[in-house]
């Protein structure tokens, strides 16, 4: 059966940026969706404790071929190792603000995500029928560089949104209105 995951980024939560409106967007078009809450901050947020929960679905056969996981900003290249290191095809991948290797956020942020880095991103590609990477050019955040070569790296689509931000919430985006027709 087809589904969805959501999974927000760090220092956030399911309930945060356009994570809520796709939810229900995607429920009510009649189909299943998960949006787990992943333990965030320093001391909380790491790629085992994160995978550790992704993994709780996937073993409870969550996780399919039929399975589209849309993820915002550390969620992608989370993502993108979950599905390499335990070889999990999926049918679709759509990533928001994705990237790899950045530091430079600030002390936290750089501590929480970079155990989520991992070498030869492109590998996901065996994963996953497609992978579509949005991505702006003013993410106060990661910069545009970052967001771009992870989408080099990695997507079958890009998506560029101008003056977009970190496309989220602070940037004006409670809503993604050029996600929907690729889900």
């Amino acid at each position: 059966m087809e589904n969805y995951f959501i999974i927000h980024g760090s220092f956030s939560s399911p309930y945060s940026n356009w994570i809520g409106w796709l939810h229900d967007f995607i429920e009510t078009e009649g189909k299943q969706v998960y949006v787990p809450d992943f333990p965030i901050g320093v001391g909380h947020q790491s790629y085992e404790n994160w995978s550790r929960l992704l993994k709780y679905y996937w073993d409870l056969g969550f996780i399919t071929e039929h399975t589209t996981i849309i993820g915002h900003s550390i969620a992608p290249v989370f993502i993108s190792k979950f599905l390499t290191e335990h070889k999990i095809k999926v049918k679709k991948l759509i990533f928001v603000c994705g990237f790899n290797q950045y530091f430079g956020i600030n002390e936290e942020y750089d501590t929480v995500n970079q155990t989520m880095y991992f070498e030869n991103l492109a590998e996901v590609k065996q994963y996953a029928n497609e992978i579509i990477c949005f991505y702006s050019d003013n993410d106060p955040y990661v910069s545009y560089e970052a967001e771009k070569d992870f989408a080099q790296q990695c997507a079958t689509k890009q998506v560029f949104i101008p003056k977009a931000g970190h496309i989220n919430s602070e940037s004006g985006y409670d809503t993604l209105e050029e996600l929907v027709q690729y889900l």
